[in-house]
């Protein structure tokens, strides 16, 4: 998945005119390639920079949200389901703001659609779907097309100490402990 991610990714840098249209399009497409929203939105800003990153990628992102309202309206029995599994993780009387939602998009590891599944739940339709949906994805553009942008501006004179410091966090984090197994410890030589 990730070579064909970096594909996409060079085909739409050499697309021209086209580029902002076929990245567009990839927001559409990401779901079908399990591709993190994170990872396209950083893309943006490599690929565009911050200000027409961030509105390619809110585009994009809104375009997915409503294309998802729509197929998930299509199946009835499938919404059901999910909102079954989203009461299960969250809880039955849970129901989480706009503001909260808005938070959570910016986490990583949580999933974009359950996050639109709960938009639906406390939207009035359509109309207010699509409103909430956008303002809640602003935020999710703007900071990550940002961080595609200064990576992009990174020079190897700002990443070798970037990775210095990072380093000796790693070796201070890491697990202090070793198990050996008693077979292993006390070996048996022949």
């Amino acid at each position: 998945m990730e070579t064909l991610g970096n594909y996409v990714m060079a085909f739409i840098e050499n697309g021209g005119l086209l580029a902002p249209l076929l990245f567009i399009s990839f927001h559409l497409l990401r779901p079908l390639f399990f591709l993190p929203v994170v990872f396209i939105c950083i893309s943006g800003g490599v690929l565009f920079g911050a200000v027409a990153g961030t509105v390619y990628s809110l585009i994009g992102i809104t375009l997915s949200s409503i294309l998802f309202y729509h197929i998930i309206k299509w199946m009835p029995s499938t919404f059901h389901k999910l909102l079954h599994i989203k009461r299960k993780l969250i809880g039955k009387h849970a129901e989480l703001t706009t503001p909260q939602i808005t938070l959570l998009r910016l986490v990583p590891f949580i999933h974009f659609h359950l996050l639109s599944l709960c938009l639906i739940e406390i939207s009035g339709g359509f109309k207010d779907y699509t409103k909430l949906s956008l303002l809640s994805n602003i935020p999710l553009a703007f900071v990550y097309t940002s961080i595609g942008q200064w990576l992009s501006e990174l020079t190897p004179l700002h990443i070798i100490p970037l990775l210095a410091a990072l380093l000796p966090c790693l070796y201070l984090l890491r697990r202090k402990e070793i198990i050996i197994k008693w077979q292993e410890f006390f070996q048996v030589s022949t």
